[in-house]
């Protein structure tokens, strides 16, 4: 139709929000923020480091017992979307602030990724892509929009 093809020509000139990303976004964000008042406020790098361990962990079991129950039920793009940019961006954020790489890699979060990856094959082929959004190791196409 005239009004889709409208809109796709005007996307090319226009930073045009990726449906859904913002929750993402904002949940990132809140999560760095938090991340940098601990910091700034807690003195005890000991203290800091276990908090972060145990942070990340809890954040990581809830969203695997999440997908767990959930596990005959294919999550919507947008749901997918969102969940791999939080995964993504919470694991690579937790592991600039010093969680240990067993901690990162903890067996909840191979069944996270592997649940996730799993639904991205099944959106890209029923979906037709996924606009960019990957459970892929690289941090490439993260950078641009940090």
């Amino acid at each position: 139709s005239f009004m889709s093809f409208t809109v796709k020509a005007a996307s090319k000139y226009v930073d045009v929000p990726k449906p859904g990303m913002d929750v993402a976004d904002g949940y990132v964000t809140c999560v760095r923020h938090s991340q940098d008042i601990l910091r700034d406020k807690v003195n005890e790098e000991v203290y800091i480091e276990r908090l972060f361990d145990q942070w990340y962990t809890a954040t990581m079991n809830l969203l695997g017992t999440w997908l767990t129950e959930r596990m005959d039920q294919q999550l919507h793009v947008y749901q997918l979307k969102i969940l791999i940019r939080i995964v993504k961006k919470k694991y690579r954020d937790f592991r600039l602030q010093g969680v240990l790489d067993s901690t990162l890699n903890s067996k909840m979060y191979d069944t996270v990724r592997n649940r996730l990856t799993l639904e991205e094959a099944n959106a890209s082929m029923k979906e037709g892509g996924m606009g960019g959004i990957s459970m892929k190791d690289s941090d490439e196409e993260d950078e641009d929009d940090d």
